[in-house]
């Protein structure tokens, strides 16, 4: 809906277009977030999987040196 900047609006077109631009905004924002969202999940999960490797890697030496009966 391209409108010319010399065209009147009545109250009820300005009323559409109003609420046209702020669905789109709230969209815009709804992806972002939901992008911000899931790249914090990803940093969460590889900070998780970096973790867990650095344990096993603990585990294993600790178990080099215990005693064998």
């Amino acid at each position: 809906m391209l409108i010319r900047k010399e065209q009147d609006l009545d109250p009820i077109q300005t009323e559409v277009f109003d609420i046209m631009v702020g669905y789109d905004i709230e969209q815009k924002n709804r992806r972002k977030q939901h992008a911000t969202r899931r790249l914090l999940e990803a940093r969460r999960a590889i900070e998780r999987h970096r973790e867990e490797q650095e344990l096993k890697s603990w585990i294993d030496e600790e178990s080099w040196f215990e005693d064998e009966h």
